[in-house]
């Protein structure tokens, strides 16, 4: 009988025989699904914080920042640059024939929470000229925008919502000095931050400051970034570097998402070892209610290999619908539901990539929670059976 055959026989049997265990059967499934449902919700948090941080990204913007930046906290860009900055191809021209090039400065500020009165840090963005034209998705709900040389500045509606002293009226204590605030504003599908703007070159007054942290321009098109980025290296006055949108965001993200990736696998490891090992004494139990079954099949002729793979196939079968349930109920509790750790508000979001994740670690739990036991009842001696006749 050739080794396809034996398997299949051999699976046939096992799954018969999953009614007459059905306590095993189950312990099996739930551990499986407690390990899946948790991974699955954890690694949710990152994608669901990535995709609120990424949620504005436009390909025709990029940003400008010093040589050898990072990010723009890193970045020291002289005024004079600023201007020179103007002039650069592939910078897209707002309804007045003026570029959008934004220059931008930031400012580390402290926010008392409404609820518990704990103060959290927000960032206060002193702008150029053009933001509009350079954000679209800012969207003024209440108030007017800023006016140059003033101290005013306009909060989102979340740092309205959520933090003391950002609604249309408010003021607020900076540098020893009161800022009004004239506005609130939504900011597209990236709603889940405090952020506030100010008046770029008066904030810069106030701090003592006379460089930017980056440049933010509108390109013509996606593909002008390359014109764009020759441009800058070309010219040894600028002593900038073009990054894209999508590169900035990803980088800013990396270290909350390292974060969260880190605690989620760390849990769902702990979770997963508790799972394999009860898989592994489940199989056992089944190996020692089987050994006269198991030494008879081999004294009639089944090889050591199907046995083995047969035990694997079958731990791996049963750790399926554990992964299928987990992954469900993943979707159904927390897909969708708002997190905000660190003062930064998104939303959990159970995806397909995740669910399939949640499966292929399912079945590595089955695989390995099987190898032994499957090694042991390839090893059943055949005078069980020979004893028992």
């Amino acid at each position: 009988m050739g080794f396809f055959k034996q398997l299949g026989m051999l699976l046939r049997m096992n799954l018969l025989g999953v009614t007459q265990r059905a306590g095993l059967v189950c312990t099996t499934v739930i551990g499986v699904t407690c390990a899946v449902g948790v991974l699955i919700s954890m690694l949710a948090m990152g994608v669901g914080a990535r995709r609120e941080a990424m949620g504005n990204v436009r390909p025709d913007r990029a940003s400008l920042l010093s040589v050898g930046a990072l990010q723009p906290g890193q970045s020291s860009i002289p005024k004079s640059t600023a201007v020179l900055v103007r002039d650069l191809p592939g910078i897209r021209r707002n309804a007045k024939g003026e570029p959008i090039a934004v220059p931008q400065a930031f400012v580390g500020m402290q926010a008392r929470r409404r609820s518990s009165g704990t103060l959290i840090g927000f960032t206060l963005v002193g702008s150029g000229a053009n933001l509009i034209d350079y954000a679209p998705e800012l969207h003024l709900t209440s108030g007017r925008l800023f006016r140059p040389g003033l101290r005013e500045l306009i909060a989102s509606n979340y740092c309205a919502r959520q933090y003391e002293h950002f609604g249309v009226g408010d003021k607020r204590v900076i540098q020893g000095g009161e800022w009004l605030v004239v506005g609130n504003f939504d900011l597209g599908r990236a709603g889940g931050t405090c952020v506030a703007y100010a008046d770029a070159d008066t904030l810069l007054s106030v701090f003592g400051r006379d460089t930017y942290n980056e440049i933010n321009v509108m390109l013509r098109s996606p593909a002008a970034f390359a014109e764009l980025a020759a441009a800058v290296q070309a010219n040894p006055q600028l002593h900038v570097e073009a990054k894209r949108e999508a590169e900035l965001v990803a980088a800013g993200m990396q270290q909350l998402n390292g974060i969260l990736n880190f605690v989620s696998y760390f849990v769902g490891i702990i979770l997963a070892v508790a799972a394999t090992i009860g898989a592994a004494n489940s199989l056992y139990a089944v190996v020692d209610g089987r050994r006269r079954e198991l030494a008879t099949l081999r004294a009639v002729g089944f090889g050591g290999l199907p046995v083995v793979v047969s035990m694997l196939g079958e731990a791996m079968l049963l750790a399926l619908p554990g992964a299928l349930i987990g992954a469900g109920l993943a979707w159904l509790f927390f897909n969708g539901r708002a997190a905000s750790p660190f003062g930064f508000q998104f939303h959990l979001a159970v995806t397909p990539s995740l669910a399939v994740l949640g499966i292929v670690w399912a079945l590595c739990m089955g695989l390995i929670g099987g190898l032994l036991p499957a090694v042991r009842a390839a090893r059943v001696p055949v005078t069980v059976a020979l004893r028992a006749t």
